[in-house]
């Protein structure tokens, strides 16, 4: 009985061990994966993905009008972002906000979109822990949010008075928008809301791949993982959840996502959307695109929604 005992302890130990380990390993992998930070790897990866607007992009480098700035977070992070000025004097702006491990230039095929379709200005923050950005994690969007409201603030100072915005996400970067949209104390200037295939929830998201990518139940090591985050870095997978924000929201939003997205699953567009109750809303799913992949599949379409959607409310 005694040695009975000793192997289940034993085996009890070697589990909890073995699920803190997994919590620390995701949180880890999650939060601080490795991110390749060079500008030029972003360049050539736009370039070959979207080789009809390669000329376009090339001639804002070459022609200067893709500029930097930075500003200090209140928790003396260094925030960094470009911004193109359109080409003629416009009141509207396009606040393009990238995705997981990506970077800002990951959004010139919307910018392209907002600048020679709808006459805006463009500025594309860098979230934390990418690009020129400071940052010790990836936030997931959730406090990325606050970041960005930031972002809202400079659009007068960088473009000129009175400027109308319309803040467009991918994956994460919806996301994070969406997350946005449930804040009391937007600015009026913001105008719209444009996510494109963002999750539901961080929580969501990280089951999600739990269970599909390493056949893992959520309990123990989410749950572990969970508090890791939140003794780390402050804050809860739970708590950042772009369904209850968008449930919040007032702004008009259009819903777009692929239709065979298996990374961010195509269903977790039907919840969010059915979630906002006020305000203007649109949805539009791109047939058979994969995971980001809605403007590559299917550009026209794309752009017509977009156009039509922003026209309405700037």
């Amino acid at each position: 009985m005694r040695r009975l005992m000793s192997w289940v302890v034993g085996i009890v130990v070697v589990l909890v061990a073995a699920a803190i380990a997994g919590g620390c390993y995701l949180t880890a992998f999650a939060l601080r994966p490795e991110v390749d930070r060079t500008e030029q790897c972003y360049i050539d990866s736009f370039n070959e993905h979207y080789p009809t607007l390669q000329s376009w992009f090339e001639a804002l480098r070459h022609e200067g009008k893709i500029q930097e700035v930075t500003i200090t977070a209140p928790d003396g992070t260094l925030l960094h972002a470009y911004h193109i000025t359109a080409d003629t004097l416009s009141q509207r702006t396009a606040v393009l906000v990238h995705g997981y491990t990506d970077h800002p230039f990951g959004m010139m095929q919307y910018g392209w979109i907002y600048r020679e379709k709808l006459g805006c200005n463009l500025l594309l923050p860098t979230l934390r822990f990418h690009g020129k950005s400071g940052g010790d994690h990836i936030q997931m969007g959730w406090r990325d949010r606050l970041d960005v409201k930031q972002w809202l603030d400079q659009a007068d100072s960088l473009f000129g008075a009175e400027q109308q915005l319309v803040v467009h996400g991918l994956s994460m970067g919806g996301a994070t928008v969406m997350m946005l949209s449930g804040e009391e104390d937007l600015p009026a200037s913001v105008r719209c809301i444009v996510e494109d295939c963002g999750y539901m929830g961080v929580w969501e998201q990280f089951q999600k791949e739990l269970k599909e990518d390493y056949h893992l139940p959520s309990f123990p090591v989410l749950h572990i993982a969970n508090l890791v985050c939140r003794m780390r870095y402050g804050w809860d997978f739970v708590e950042a959840s772009a369904l209850e924000a968008v449930k919040r929201s007032t702004l008009p939003m259009l819903f777009i996502h692929g239709g065979d997205d298996h990374y961010v699953p195509t269903w977790m567009v039907h919840p969010l959307y059915a979630s906002k109750e006020q305000g203007d809303k649109r949805k539009w799913l791109s047939p058979e695109a994969g995971h980001a992949d809605a403007f590559m599949d299917h550009p026209e379409e794309y752009t017509r929604q977009v156009v039509e959607f922003c026209e309405a409310h700037l």
